[in-house]
């Protein structure tokens, strides 16, 4: 499929002849051709945007097209050669709307028809104006033709007769349904009087009324105005009366249609002038003034020839046909080239003159748009030398067109996808020379007389399908050396890791896709490295990648040929073997790769130590599962691995399933457990070191299931994280928490501050400020009585982001700290810059108080720069005398931990007055 860039058409052949005839029959029209042959469509272009389409791919564009012309694909061919075609067709654009297409052709070719050639344009205007004006004749010929009169005959008051109309005016499905009943049943009380006086009036045969106003009754019972007439006449030989009447409704309403009718002339887009019998304007539409340039007030009473400029005589054009085309003038003198249709009137003529002006203009400027194509086109004679080349064919050869021109496109050094030179008769233009049949969107290789090779994507075409071979052929191509290569590394950048070379999760969910759809065993091995996340804190990420990188590398040597490695993404990684599904056998492979990764890796003069641990899953012929869904339950198993120790294998069986089940089924019962009270929060106190009294206490959520009892939170917050669930959580958590400490401050009368914390999920959360705001205003306790933890890694994820909603909430008045400080990767220097209060020192330095003296000396220092930069330190997880001395020596503000104080419910930490007893 193609777009005929040179016009489609040659000016000395016989099928631009045809177009020709055919365009003077249509205004704006598209061409196109159909071969019955190969089914092969051409247009010119501008078919985009008739058919509401614009932009789009010559593939939908085809489709559309064939579509539209397929009640032709088989009548046309049994028609008589030259006999013209004509077809319209509606279709709806991409806004909704409706267009009317009018499609023009006649067959071509010999006595068989060798296809189709034609116009199509769109003529929803004209068919909005011929329906018009159709309609405006019908009513005039259904008012001469089919009287809309209603004729009913009585005698002795008794219905003898009654018409169509009749039984409609009154409301009867039929006829038949009036006849034999009183005539007294269809005419409204107000008017029997006047009925009865009419039929006396009436004394001898033939006599009339004169037209009078009366009301009919329906069957419904309601009443219909109507202007009646009754004669005297005979009914099988006996007087009777005969009443001729219309309804008065339906006289209005045609007037009224008459009246819209005629406000469609004064709308069309085409001139249509009125004249008398001797070409004296009697009507000039808007449409006319705007195409002569005429005010209809001064065309009114002219000759029609004086106001076109050219010579017109109704009378005449009908005698010849009626239809025409003219040079006529506009008002400032240009030439205006229209098309003129004349039918007759009673009083005159009617003109309707289309300005096909525009068109015209369009078919000179055809060839211009051919030069200025940036695709290259070239035309090829009967013997396959060139006859003419675009300057786009320059200069994406890099030859000048005398240089082209002359040639034989055999002597071109061409290559296929491959590389490999084309032989002389393999050239795309040769076939299509010497068959007629194209050569549709074939990629070569030229080389340029500069050195380059540029790859082209060409289509050859004969130039006229209807002549016998050999063709001339017009080839069109494109320079797609750019667009191959960024598609080539578009498509492995989208498929392989960046870092390692190796197939990411997009190519490793596809492979597993393929397998499943070829029904292949598959086995899944998911690694994950031992803890590595030690080697990007100690060594930063630039080591890190390096080990990442001898990883993969390993990995790959490691495997079977024909297996994938992959890399889904920090230090997972995934081996795919197609066909296996042997344990034993994946066994010695599980240990060739865990072999392969424990050798030591030296990196910057350093010798590291990895170790990994590989999840397994088997995917039988019949496995339903999904490639996400493998690579979760490889996942699963994997963590079955680490959980073990590292540094070994495990496979997904039922036990796991079942895990996972459990996990699916405490995130489905998580969702309900807000509304079903089952969230409660405990509270640990926070201790100033420096007066041995509690400051603030720590609001930590706890789960009461009512099947599985306490769920632990190391089970159900990940749950909430993954689901999203941790928002409302979130929220719903915080309203608890500071409405029950601000219930105890006012109650015990006490300065207490409530810490709680802030997933990273809630961090991101836009209406995290307002669920702060209204939490506080709730509950009524102090902006400055809440402090808010959020971990450094969920800080560290997006600085810029977390110290603009972090800002956000410190001008509320609330403080803010950092928990969980020394488990990720900021610096001091880097919180400085965050508009943060408090640091909070993770549990894993405290631990080791006592035991390590570099701990020791860590926390103090972490203590000595906190207090430089005005940050007060709390240190979390004090479990022993011991820890809380050396805290409080080193100079923490504050601590928590079992040592001074167990997270308790509030009722506990504040028991009533009763209970302290």
């Amino acid at each position: 499929m193609e777009i005929d860039p040179g016009g489609g058409i040659s000016s000395s052949s016989g099928l631009n002849d045809e177009f020709l005839e055919l365009a003077l029959s249509a205004q704006g029209a598209i061409g196109w051709t159909f071969s019955f042959a190969d089914h092969r469509i051409t247009w010119t272009p501008g078919l985009d945007a008739l058919l509401g389409m614009s932009g789009a791919a010559n593939e939908a564009l085809q489709a559309r097209l064939a579509e539209l012309i397929e009640p032709w694909t088989v009548a046309a061919e049994t028609t008589t050669q030259w006999q013209d075609l004509d077809l319209e067709q509606p279709i709806t654009t991409a806004d909704g709307g409706t267009r009317l297409l009018h499609f023009h052709a006649r067959p071509f070719g010999d006595w068989r028809a060798s296809g189709l050639i034609g116009l199509v344009r769109e003529v929803t205007d004209q068919h909005r104006d011929r329906q018009a004006l159709a309609d405006l004749a019908s009513r005039y010929r259904l008012l001469v033709e089919l009287s809309p009169e209603a004729i009913c005959v009585h005698q002795n008051g008794i219905i003898k007769y009654a018409n169509a109309a009749m039984s409609t005016i009154v409301g009867a499905e039929s006829s038949e349904e009036l006849l034999g009943r009183p005539v007294a049943d269809f005419v409204a009380p107000n008017s029997i009087a006047e009925m009865h006086e009419r039929i006396r009036s009436l004394t001898t045969a033939g006599t009339a009324t004169p037209r009078a106003q009366a009301d009919l009754r329906r069957v419904d019972g309601a009443p219909v105005p109507v202007e009646l007439v009754a004669v005297h006449t005979t009914w099988e030989g006996h007087p009777a009366v005969q009443v001729i009447g219309r309804d008065v409704t339906a006289q209005k309403a045609g007037e009224a249609a008459l009246r819209y009718q005629a406000a469609l002339v004064q709308h069309v887009n085409n001139a249509i002038i009125a004249t008398s019998r001797d070409g004296v304007v009697t009507s000039w539409n808007p449409a006319a003034e705007t195409v002569y340039g005429m005010p209809a007030d001064q065309a009114l009473g002219r000759h029609v020839a004086t106001l076109v400029g050219a010579p017109l005589r109704p009378g005449a054009l009908i005698a010849g046909g009626g239809v025409t085309e003219a040079v006529h003038r506009h008002q400032d003198g240009s030439a205006l080239i229209i098309r003129i249709s004349a039918a007759e009137m009673d009083s005159g003529y009617v003109l309707v003159c289309a300005d096909e002006t525009a068109r015209r203009q369009a078919e000179q400027d055809f060839a211009t748009v051919v030069a200025a194509l940036d695709e290259g086109v070239v035309v090829m004679g009967r013997t396959g030398v060139v006859e003419s080349a675009n300057p786009a064919a320059e200069r994406i050869t890099g030859v000048s067109a005398a240089e082209i021109v002359g040639t034989s496109p055999a002597s071109w050094p061409l290559a296929d996808e491959s590389g490999v030179t084309l032989r002389p008769e393999e050239h795309p233009s040769v076939m299509p020379r010497q068959t007629g049949k194209p050569e549709n969107s074939r990629v070569v290789r030229v080389d340029r007389p500069d050195g380059r090779k540029t790859w082209l994507r060409v289509t050859c075409s004969p130039l006229n399908p209807q002549d016998r071979p050999p063709h001339k052929v017009v080839a069109s191509f494109t320079d797609i050396t750019e667009s191959r290569a960024a598609r080539e590394r578009l498509e492995h950048e989208a498929t392989h890791d960046p870092l390692t070379g190796l197939a990411n999760r997009t190519l490793v969910l596809r492979h597993l896709e393929g397998s499943r759809r070829r029904a292949r065993p598959t086995a899944v091995l998911f690694i994950d490295l031992d803890n590595f996340k030690r080697i990007n804190d100690s060594l930063g990420h630039g080591t890190g990648d390096e080990v990442l990188r001898i990883t993969g590398e390993r990995l790959v040597r490691a495997t079977p040929g024909g297996a994938l490695v992959g890399r889904l993404g920090g230090d997972e990684f995934v081996v795919l073997v197609d066909g296996e599904s042997d344990h034993a056998m994946l066994r010695r492979l599980v240990q060739r790769l865990l072999a392969a990764l424990t050798e030591p890796v030296r990196v910057q003069c350093r010798q590291l130590h990895v170790n990994g641990s590989i999840g397994v899953v088997l995917v039988g012929t019949g496995d339903t599962r999904s490639g996400m869904d493998l690579l979760r339950d490889a996942d699963v198993a994997m963590y079955q691995a680490k959980a073990q120790g590292g540094g070994r294998c495990a496979f997904f069986d039922v036990d796991l399933r079942e895990r996972v089940q459990r996990h699916m089924v405490l995130e489905q019962d998580l969702r309900h457990a807000v509304p079903n009270d089952e969230l409660w929060v405990a509270y640990q106190p926070v201790v100033d070191l420096r007066g041995d009294r509690m400051v603030a206490v720590e609001g930590l959520l706890r789960w009461s299931h009512p099947l599985h009892g306490t769920v632990s939170p190391g089970e159900f917050i990940p749950l909430a994280e993954e689901s999203d669930l941790i928002i409302p959580i979130g929220a719903h958590m915080l309203r608890l928490a500071t409405r029950q400490i601000a219930a105890e401050r006012e109650r015990h009368d006490l300065d207490l501050h409530l810490n709680a914390n802030l997933s990273p999920r809630q961090l991101e959360d836009p209406d995290l400020l307002d669920h702060v705001q209204h939490a506080l205003a709730d509950s009524g306790l102090p902006a400055h009585a809440l402090c808010l933890e959020i971990t450094e890694n969920a800080i560290m994820q997006d600085p810029t982001a977390a110290t603009r909603i972090l800002t956000a909430l410190r001008e509320l008045g609330i403080f803010l700290a950092i928990d969980d400080f020394g488990t990720g990767y900021s610096s001091l220097a880097q919180l400085r810059r965050l508009p943060v209060d408090i640091l909070k020192i993770d549990q894993t330095f405290v631990t080791d108080l006592g035991t390590c003296d570099e701990v020791e000396v860590i926390v103090a220092g972490i203590v000595a720069m906190s207090h430089a930069v005005g940050l007060d330190v709390v240190a979390e997880g004090i479990e022993t005398a011991t820890q809380l001395a050396i805290i409080r020596d080193l100079g923490c503000d504050q601590g928590q931990g079992y040592h001074l104080g167990k997270p308790y419910p509030i009722g506990e930490l504040f028991p009533a007055p009763a209970d302290r007893r």
